[in-house]
C-alpha cells in the first residue's frame, strides 16, 4: 500500500499506513511530542498519561476539517495528507503545562534525594513543559515504601501510574504478580498480599519506570548517576544475550542496566543475573562509551575535553612581553 503523507510542524514525512502521529514525528527526529506512558517494545501502551497531545488542523487529504479537540499522538493513526501541530501551537504547549501540573499534583519534590535524578523523565519534562510554582494546596498522597522482591523497593509515593511496569511484566516474563490496585485517587501500583516480584527478568520493571517509583535496592543511595561512566558492554548469557551498560565509578561497576535508544527506551530486556550478580568487571566485555543526550547530565566533564591551544594557558603578562 503507498505510504501515507502528514505533515507535522511545517515538516513533511512519508509513512507507511498504521503509523501513529508520535512514531511519524519521531521519525522526523526534532521536537517530536513527549510521552511518559507509550513504550513502543510494550504493546497497547499509551493513552494514559495525556503529555503526547497534538492539535489536528487536518484530517486528511480527503477530510480537511480540524479535529474538534487536542489528540493523543501515540494513538492517533496518520491519515494522508494530515496536517499536526505539536510545538507551534500554543493550545497544545498550555495544554501540556497543565498535564504536567496534575501529574505534580501528588508527586514528591524529593529530587535531592531520590535515585532517579539526573535520568528522570518527569524531570526533564517539567524543566521544558512545566511552572516555576505550583497552585495546588492540598496534601499529597503518601506511601510506605515497601520491597517487592530481593532486589526492588516500589517507593509508590512517586509514582504516576504510567502502567509501564504492568504492561513491562505482562509481556516479557512468565507470571506477573502486581497491578493497579483500587480506583480513582486510590489506585496505587502494588502486589497482592505481599507477594514478591522474583522472576528473571522482573529487574527491566526499573528501567521503564519513568520517574523513582520503581528503584535498585542493590544501587539506592550508594552513587550520584552523573558520577559514574556508563559503557556498552557484553558477556555470554543464556538466557538475555548479555547485552547491557555497565556503569562504572574507579574501576567498580556499580549498576547494570539495559541498553536504551534515543528516545529513552530498552532496546533489548535483559536478566536479573546479568543487572544483578555480575558486578564485577571481569563478567564484562567492555566496549565503547553508551550514548546519551548532548544535554545530558550523565555526560558532563566525562569523556571529551575541547583542545586548547597552549597560548591560553600561559600567563598574559608573559604573552604582552
Amino acid at each position: 500500500m503507498d505510504k501515507l503523507k502528514i505533515t507535522i510542524d511545517n515538516r513533511t514525512i512519508e509513512v507507511p499506513p498504521g503509523t501513529t502521529i508520535l512514531q511519524a514525528a519521531r521519525m522526523i527526529g526534532e521536537n517530536y511530542p513527549p510521552a511518559m506512558c507509550y513504550y513502543t517494545p510494550l504493546k497497547e501502551t499509551g493513552g494514559k498519561c495525556r503529555v503526547c497531545l497534538v492539535k489536528v488542523t487536518q484530517s486528511s487529504e480527503a477530510n480537511p476539517r480540524p479535529m474538534p479537540k487536542l489528540v493523543a499522538s501515540c494513538l492517533t493513526k496518520v491519515e494522508n495528507g494530515m496536517v499536526v501541530e505539536n510545538e507551534t501551537s500554543t493550545e497544545v504547549l498550555e495544554a501540556r503545562k497543565g498535564v504536567v501540573e496534575f501529574l505534580l499534583i501528588n508527586h514528591p519534590l524529593d529530587c535531592p534525594i531520590c535515585d532517579q535524578a539526573g535520568e528522570c523523565d518527569l524531570q526533564n519534562l517539567s524543566y521544558k513543559h512545566g511552572t516555576e510554582a505550583t497552585r495546588y494546596e492540598e496534601g499529597r498522597r503518601e506511601f510506605e515504601k515497601i520491597d517487592i522482591g530481593d532486589n526492588i523497593q516500589l517507593h509508590m509515593t512517586r509514582c504516576i501510574l504510567c502502567y509501564r511496569c504492568v504492561y513491562t511484566a505482562d509481556q516479557i516474563t512468565n507470571s506477573r504478580v502486581h497491578g493497579v490496585l483500587n480506583r480513582g485517587d486510590a489506585a496505587e501500583i502494588g502486589t497482592y498480599i505481599k507477594n514478591a516480584i522474583n522472576n528473571d527478568f522482573s529487574g527491566n520493571v526499573i528501567d521503564v519506570c519513568p520517574v523513582g517509583a520503581l528503584t535498585d535496592k542493590k544501587y539506592r543511595f550508594s552513587q550520584r548517576v552523573w558520577f559514574s561512566k556508563p559503557f556498552y558492554a557484553h558477556r555470554n548469557c543464556d538466557k538475555c544475550g548479555g547485552e547491557a551498560v555497565v556503569w562504572i565509578k574507579n574501576n567498580d561497576i556499580i549498576r547494570v542496566t539495559s541498553r536504551k535508544d534515543k528516545f529513552g527506551e530498552v532496546i533489548k530486556f535483559i536478566c536479573n543475573e546479568c543487572r544483578f550478580d555480575h558486578k564485577n568487571m571481569n563478567d564484562w566485555s567492555i566496549e565503547n562509551v553508551y550514548e546519551l543526550d548532548n544535554d545530558s547530565v550523565i555526560n558532563a566533564n566525562k569523556y571529551k575535553h575541547v583542545e586548547e591551544s597552549p597560548a591560553v594557558n600561559v600567563d598574559a603578562k608573559f604573552v604582552s612581553e
